[in-house]
């Protein structure tokens, strides 16, 4: 079994809308879905680490885990940057521009937001 995310979505339709976009930014694609669901792997191949997206198993509604962030390695600079756009175009909000984060390394350069059901995501290049 691949290791895997799963990331509660209010509104399927939405979530689709912005992962699509926001995952294409750093080369990953659905490679998986049926109704509600929705998988994301780098390359769309459905190796390695997946992304899931969905409705919650108990019925209730998806809210956000406090503290919660899921970081996600970009190819390059020019790909965090893409991907805080697209976030921001595709009903994401802004947690953090992109940009240079000196504190954590000389190369490390990322871009933080919230989906729109407002689970927390990063995208980093660590030169």
């Amino acid at each position: 079994m691949n290791n895997y995310i799963t990331l509660g979505a209010r509104d399927a339709a939405a979530a689709e809308a912005f992962y699509d976009a926001v995952m294409a930014t750093l080369g990953w694609s659905c490679h998986m879905t049926w109704p509600g669901w929705r998988a994301y792997s780098e390359g769309g191949t459905g190796t390695g680490l997946t992304v899931w997206t969905c409705a919650p198993f108990d019925g209730a509604p998806a809210t956000a885990g406090n503290g919660t962030m899921v970081a996600l390695a970009a190819p390059s600079r020019g790909a965090v940057d893409a991907f805080h756009a697209a976030a921001l175009a595709h009903g994401g909000s802004d947690e953090g521009a992109a940009g240079p984060r000196p504190d954590y390394g000389p190369d490390w350069y990322a871009a933080y937001v919230r989906d729109p059901t407002g689970n927390k995501l990063a995208a980093v290049w660590n030169g």
